[in-house]
């Protein structure tokens, strides 16, 4: 035994060179280490006694099933307690199970309920290499069936559940939703979800889209593999955004008390059978605990306690509407297969006219067994009783077989859920008063008043409407027809004496229109029309017929005269005016000239209108030998259609003739032209393209303003001219315009023309330039065929006017 008074070895061990300091350093890190030595005792004690509490909550499930399988045992075999647990005992051990194991055998044996049946897929489709994994199923479901039918409330369930069942499937949290019979959802329980979260959505109004609802919408759930890609609300969805969820209706005996909503931590992919009807097994568990869970509304203080039959009977006799209040009924498994009709109050209207003893008492599909078809009453009414959600609909179709006959009517139907009970609520619609109401809105819309007179008795009838049009109060007296002329224009009394002689004289239907003056002073354009009425022997005895207020229709028929007069009459002004527009054009320019007398020189000119009248437009061209003998060749297009553009056309033609005798170049000239469209002819702006021709030196000198440059063709090519510089005439008050030279030789051509030789609205002005220069090259044997081919195949589609110039030297 070793000195107590002496260092531990570790402390005499240091390394060499060490003294006090060293000696110092050693003993602080074992302080160091006896405290961390301390806490790790400490968290292995607390895990320990966490895996004690765990064991004993397992071991007093399990002992409560192993308990439940001796009492079968007892009853079974007829036997003491003590004489059933060592039965119990022998037969595992002979199965080669626990006995917990085997207890869950017997349970699910004797029960023949949905959780053995699942128990016994779920164990078939996990055999093989997961058997071992997945064979405590059979445990975990019945446990978890212990601890729901042990738990004191939904909040324990949803422990037991999470602990039980779902945990070992990977989900982290579960919720029990109870629905409202108005369509709220209230959280009746949750587990692995924070207190503040389950605070934060323990209620959720009717009509809100969440997960839950979608899964209370549709009977066999929601499974959601990624919560993120619904975008739909629900609680905890902030903690694992990307995970997947299962909202499955949790119902009984056709009605469904609320919601499961599962929580699972990654993506859900999707799960064989087995897993699918274990989980839908545990949904039905959590419907047994909701059919007693009563949920608190917010604005409550107390739970909210169904009315019984009697109370919803005197309801129903309170109503004015024919009311009935249906029975779910089961059959021997639970299910839902109908409802009976339990009462029908003192207004009921059965479709096929029968008495309401035949009805009340029967079984909904028995009297009524259309309902589930077309209509789908009965889905209607199913769905309601599951839910809780009120439904109403307008004008539905409600059919019975009255000796296999079908009789149909429509009414309006409103189902509600009451407890246990639904009251269905139709409203059956007179059909009789229906085309009632269909005929007077008609006739208030028509402006349409009917009438009826007696001739033997002096009674006259009118309708409201027929008030109004007379301007009479609804107590007033009627008016008869033959006093009829007395309220009328005096100019419409042939008409309206013509009115009656057919109708009381002829005893033929007959109408008329005719002003009306009331005695507010209004006067009403009528149209009246009549048909009398003969007795057995041929003589009239009621008249009977309908006045129409046809004011807008006649006040419509002259304006719309008018217009027709005021439109011919544009027409016609326009006609005229394009006429003379044409005159003016064709005196200037016609379509073709005298050709110049010029030695060793061609030269042609084309003129194209337009081909609408309307289009008449401002293009123009002019050749002419100048006193200096040069030849001045220019074409242009003024902005704009109609008269206007072609006397400002008129103007820079003659213009440019007469500047050009100055000796000025072709920029000069169009300097000058461009001062004569800004200020003499109203601010027109134009293009032009303007070039003198020297005979004797074969050269062309020209200018542009806006406009298209010429083409050259020389040979079997053609191409622009360079575009110079030059701006439209009339856009400023003074501009500049440069010049280019171009040598011409013997059988060249030179083309002049206008955008509407070449303008197309489904292409560039590139593309159409291109499509002329192609044309050019074919040359003709003379230039007036050759300009005749251009016009010919042009392939403009604008309708505009186009002018072309053009010279051969020869």
């Amino acid at each position: 035994m070793s000195d107590p008074q002496q260092p531990p070895p570790s402390v005499e061990a240091g390394p060499p060179g060490g003294g006090p300091a060293a000696a110092v350093d050693v003993a602080d890190g074992d302080t160091a280490g006896s405290s961390a030595s301390t806490v790790g005792r400490l968290a292995a004690t607390v895990e320990r006694l966490r895996r004690e509490v765990r064991t004993a909550q397992a071991e007093a499930d399990g002992r409560a099933l192993i308990e439940l399988a001796k009492g079968i045992l007892v009853e079974r075999l007829g036997c003491g307690p003590a004489q059933a647990a060592r039965q119990l005992a022998e037969l595992a051990e002979q199965a080669g199970a626990s006995a917990l194991e085997f207890a869950v055998d017997v349970i699910n044996e004797a029960a023949r309920d949905r959780l053995s049946e699942v128990t016994q897929a779920f164990l078939a489709a996990t055999a093989g290499p997961d058997a071992e994994r997945y064979g405590d199923s059979a445990v975990r479901l019945r446990a978890a069936e212990s601890a729901v039918l042990a738990a004191a409330d939904t909040q324990a369930v949803s422990d037991s559940l999470l602990e039980h069942a779902l945990a070992p499937l990977g989900a982290v949290a579960v919720a029990i939703w109870a629905a409202g019979s108005d369509g709220s959802l209230t959280l009746a329980g949750s587990a692995g979800f924070s207190p503040a979260e389950a605070t934060r959505w323990r209620y959720v109004p009717p009509g809100v889209a969440t997960v839950a609802r979608r899964g209370l919408a549709e009977r066999s759930g929601q499974w959601i593999g990624s919560l993120a890609a619904t975008g739909l609300p629900t609680i905890g969805q902030h903690h694992h955004p990307e995970g997947g969820r299962v909202a499955l209706p949790a119902g009984t005996g056709g009605r469904i008390h609320g919601v499961l909503e599962i929580a699972w931590p990654e993506r859900l992919r999707p799960q064989p059978q087995a897993i699918v009807r274990q989980v839908e097994a545990l949904a039905e568990l959590c419907a047994h605990t909701l059919e007693t869970y009563e949920p608190l509304h917010p604005d409550e203080r107390g739970p909210r306690l169904a009315p019984d039959v009697a109370e919803l009977m005197d309801l129903a006799d309170g109503l004015h509407d024919p009311t009935l209040v249906l029975v779910p009924y089961l059959d021997s498994t639970g299910e839902l297969t109908d409802f009976r009709i339990h009462h029908v109050n003192s207004r009921f209207l059965d479709p096929a006219g029968r008495p309401r003893g035949l009805v009340n008492g029967a079984m909904l599909l028995e009297a009524y067994p259309l309902a589930a078809g077309e209509s789908e009453l009965f889905h209607r009414i199913e769905r309601v009783y599951a839910t809780g959600e009120p439904f109403r609909a307008h004008r539905m179709n409600l059919t019975a077989l009255v000796d296999d006959v079908p009789l149909a009517a429509v009414a309006d139907i409103n189902i509600s859920r009451h407890g246990g009970c639904v009251l269905l609520i139709w409203r059956i619609e007179d059909e009789t008063a229906r085309l009632a109401s269909l005929l007077q809105h008609a006739q208030r819309l028509g402006r349409i008043g009917g009438f009826e007179e007696n001739l033997l008795t002096g009674e006259i009838t009118w309708n409201g409407q027929l008030f109004g049009l007379y301007g009479r109060p609804p107590t007033g007296t009627p008016v008869p027809l033959e006093e009829l002329p007395a309220h009328a224009h005096p100019d419409d009394a042939v008409t309206i004496g013509r009115f009656l002689r057919t109708l009381l004289h002829h005893l033929r239907p007959a109408s008329a229109a005719f002003r009306l003056q009331r005695p507010d002073g209004v006067t009403r354009h009528i149209r009246v029309v009549a048909e009398p009425v003969l007795d057995a022997d041929g003589r009239v005895f009621v008249l009977r017929g309908a006045y129409q207020d046809i004011s807008a229709q006649h006040w419509t028929e002259v304006a719309l005269a008018a217009t027709r007069d005021q439109l011919a009459h544009t027409e016609q002004q326009a006609s005229e005016r394009n006429r003379l527009t044409l005159q003016l054009q064709h005196a200037i320019m016609p379509p073709t000239q005298t050709p110049l007398q010029v030695p060793g020189l061609q030269v042609a000119v084309r003129y194209r209108p337009a081909e609408t009248e309307q289009l008449v437009g401002g293009d123009w061209y002019d050749t002419v030998v100048l006193p200096s003998e040069l030849v001045l060749m220019c074409v242009g297009d003024v902005a704009g259609h109609g008269i206007e553009a072609a006397t400002s056309m008129v103007v820079l033609r003659n213009a440019l003739r007469g500047l050009a005798v100055t000796g000025a170049g072709p920029g000069k000239l169009l300097s000058w032209l461009n001062m004569v469209a800004h200020h003499l002819t109203g601010a027109v702006t134009a293009t032009a393209v303007c070039g003198l021709y020297d005979p004797r030196a074969h050269t062309l000198r020209w200018a542009r303003a806006g406009h298209l440059p010429p083409v050259l063709v020389r040979g079997s090519e053609s191409a622009s001219l360079p575009l110079v510089k030059g701006m439209l005439l009339g856009a400023v008050p003074e501009a500049t315009y440069e010049e280019h030279e171009v040598q011409l030789a013997v059988d060249d051509t030179l083309l002049m023309y206008t955008d509407g030789l070449i303008e197309r609205r489904d292409r560039s002005v590139e593309e159409s330039l291109a499509q002329l220069l192609t044309a050019a090259r074919s040359v003709s044997p003379t230039l007036d065929q050759q300009l005749d081919r251009l016009l010919t195949y042009s392939k403009s589609d604008t309708d505009d006017d186009t002018c072309i110039v053009g010279i051969r030297l020869t």
